[in-house]
């Protein structure tokens, strides 16, 4: 019995072995994403709560065969302050290729029904133009 109960100390998980050893920074919430899509349409500011800007956007993914696709759309939002970045992605045309890489996260909200409705976020980290369709050269083709 003796033997028993020495490996018993051993069978309980120590506070040491329940902390991340691999990493020293805390442990996030959010999981990383990466999207290769066409852009649904051009992007847009909008101010917060707070008064910062936010580009938004959204992109379309297809997937499955010619016959029967399907398309799932993706909220993003680039938090880019004024500059390069941001007006490089304000400077994009519906149907630009794109490939964005970010933090997301599960939002649960009230529906208008009552009943509780769920959205991920996610917001923009990398960004990449993989095919670009010029937002100002669509718009004087159009006014043309």
């Amino acid at each position: 019995m003796s033997f028993l109960t020495s490996l018993r100390p051993t069978t309980r998980l120590s506070p040491f072995l329940l902390t991340r050893t691999f990493s020293t920074t805390p442990r996030s919430h959010l999981a990383r994403m990466t999207i290769v899509g066409r852009l649904a349409d051009a992007p847009e500011i909008v101010a917060t709560s707070s008064g910062q800007d936010v580009v938004r956007y959204a992109l379309g993914t297809s997937h499955g065969p010619k016959n029967n696709r399907q398309t799932s759309w993706w909220r993003v939002a680039c938090f880019a302050p004024e500059g390069g970045l941001r007006d490089l992605v304000m400077g994009l045309g519906k149907g630009s290729l794109v490939y964005v890489e970010g933090d997301c996260s599960m939002n649960k909200f009230p529906g208008k029904d009552g009943s509780t409705q769920s959205a991920l976020s996610i917001v923009q980290r990398n960004f990449e133009i993989l095919d670009r369709r010029d937002a100002r050269a669509e718009e004087q083709a159009e006014s043309e």
